[in-house]
């Protein structure tokens, strides 16, 4: 592909990679020279997002199916028709922009085709949007509606809009003076109620315009994920692990809320330790220990016993599609029961690591009961030795753990408190 600094051919290639090649989104290496790389990213995001709304519209328009070498062009089309639906882009941009891409990607021949899909499109944009698409994979639609009656609906919908920023404060700085130093610069934010530390900001912006930022001012953490520190409340000499630890926003909380306690953080993933040991670095925090490790086994162990202990476990991130709308396309059915075996294997291994009276706190970003509340009984009715503490806080729902769904100020989280009676 030629013309690297084209951001809808920049868009193009990701979302390729992601519809085509099966890949995350996180894997997707961007130009970095590229001037309109925000507009390119968020052609990117909006593309993924509707992704399934895109593709009913546009697959009936393909008369004469692709060949597999074209499918390139079948992705350019998506593109095309989210700026058409979806985004501020002026019609005629939306359009001539996303033609013109056939060149770049040495595909001239197919520009009349592309052009005149598109306009199909955009003439019959109204009776499009009149009806509601929520824009989800059947599968994924029938777990939600089956997990969350209620809810689901706004589940979809919220799933669907971008995600807020939001900051963690550190505690060396009140909250109330670091929203003043963002206000005289211009950024606007507002306090979350729930987490002490956040602070939610009225627009996204690059983490260079942060006061203070590159010394540790702050770090950019939902106010969701921010509240598992606040949950565990980290004590003078207390030794706390933190499983899976990547990429180290936890960790890094859990040691600055109390500079007396240890910190073990452990993950299987040597090259996402790098992001952990930068996150201690900038925030230059003494009391961590980083191990490569592997939480379904004691390899990494040295028999230690933990007072406190914080899984963080791997899980099908249902809860932050917002910030991720690759996981619409990537996850599978078959990857939730997966996922629930390795976090019941986990939570087993790591149970043995925890204190008699001890506390170990188990977290997911999923809105998936099988990966939550149900986990959480099952792990109850095998374990004599583990009961259940009620967490006591104005968020989230549920009788065992409290589970909380996307909202515009929340991400989709789950959080569960056991305690070792012996």
């Amino acid at each position: 592909m030629h013309n690297k600094t084209n951001p809808r051919a920049i868009a193009l290639q990701a979302i390729c990679s992601v519809v085509l090649n099966k890949r995350s989104l996180s894997d997707v290496e961007f130009p970095l020279d590229a001037p309109d790389l925000p507009f390119a990213k968020s052609l990117i995001y909006g593309t993924l997002r509707f992704y399934h709304h895109l593709n009913d519209i546009v697959t009936p328009r393909i008369h004469n199916p692709l060949e597999k070498k074209n499918l390139d062009l079948h992705c350019l089309l998506l593109l095309g028709a989210y700026q058409l639906l979806h985004s501020t882009t002026p019609t005629h941009a939306a359009i001539n922009e996303t033609v013109a891409v056939a060149d770049i990607i040495d595909k001239s021949w197919a520009k009349g085709f592309i052009n005149a899909i598109l306009r199909g499109v955009d003439r019959e944009r109204e009776k499009i949007l009149a009806s509601e698409h929520f824009s989800h994979p059947t599968w994924l639609n029938k777990k939600l509606k089956q997990d969350h009656l209620d809810h689901y609906q706004n589940i979809l919908r919220e799933n669907n809009k971008q995600a807020p920023m939001t900051l963690r404060v550190h505690p060396s700085i009140t909250r109330e003076d670091y929203q003043v130093q963002l206000t005289n610069v211009g950024i606007n934010s507002k306090p979350c109620p729930t987490a002490k530390q956040a602070l939610i900001l009225n627009d996204a912006i690059n983490v260079s315009q942060l006061p203070g930022f590159s010394e540790g001012s702050c770090y950019v953490q939902d106010a969701s994920a921010q509240l598992a520190a606040q949950i565990l409340a980290p004590e003078s000499g207390e030794l706390i692990l933190d499983a899976c630890c990547a990429p180290g926003g936890k960790t890094t909380h859990l040691a600055e809320l109390c500079t007396d306690a240890h910190i073990v953080a452990i993950d299987s993933d040597r090259s996402r330790l790098t992001r952990v040991k930068e996150n201690i670095e900038r925030f230059q925090l003494k009391n961590i220990t980083v191990k490569q490790g592997d939480a379904h086994d004691k390899a990494w162990w040295d028999g230690q016993l933990f007072d406190k202990i914080l899984l963080d476990a791997p899980c099908s991130a249902t809860g932050v599609i917002r910030r991720h709308p690759d996981i619409k396309l990537l996850r599978k059915p078959r990857d939730i029961t997966q996922l629930s075996e390795i976090q019941a294997s986990i939570l087993d291994n790591l149970w043995g690591c925890l204190k008699p009276g001890g506390a170990l706190l188990y977290a997911t970003c999923s809105v998936l009961k099988s990966e939550n509340e149900k986990q959480i009984v099952l792990f109850l009715k095998r374990t004599n030795d583990a009961k259940h503490e009620v967490i006591d806080l104005d968020w989230g729902m549920g009788e065992v753990g409290k589970q909380q769904l996307p909202s515009r100020e929340f991400d989709g989280f789950y959080y569960a408190k056991l305690i070792k009676t012996n």
